[in-house]
């Protein structure tokens, strides 16, 4: 059984940093992508950010430059560093992994419970 524990939320003021970390464990084979996706109060869940497998990282717009997503392979732990954090960007944060290709967001099999992150002004 594949799990993902999401960890590293909170709170923080404007412009403060915070990194998220996913432990995945379980599964018996590779992922093609795994990624980060938040949801805010009364949105729809959004992609963040994005790692596939032998391609670079991927970032929605609205983080690019601020948000920087890393895998630790050897020990299979995804994170989410978040610089110069803004209130929109409080929401529930979501790691999520595909097993096969990741175009869209019904790809991504499997999720974690969420971290919650708020950011005040």
């Amino acid at each position: 059984q594949v799990d993902l524990v999401d960890s590293g939320g909170g709170s923080v003021e404007v412009g403060g940093s915070l990194r998220l970390s996913c432990a995945a464990s379980g599964a018996s084979f590779e992922f093609d992508c795994m990624g980060w996706f938040r949801q805010a109060a009364g949105k729809e869940r959004e992609w963040v950010a994005q790692i596939v497998r032998d391609r670079g990282p991927r970032y929605a717009d609205s983080v690019k430059g601020r948000f920087t997503i890393s895998k630790d392979n050897a020990n299979n732990i995804l994170k989410l560093q978040m610089n110069s954090l803004m209130p929109e960007d409080s929401a529930i944060y979501y790691c999520a992994a595909a097993r096969w290709g990741c175009r869209s967001l019904e790809d991504y099999n499997y999720w974690g419970q969420g971290t919650q992150v708020t950011v005040s002004s």
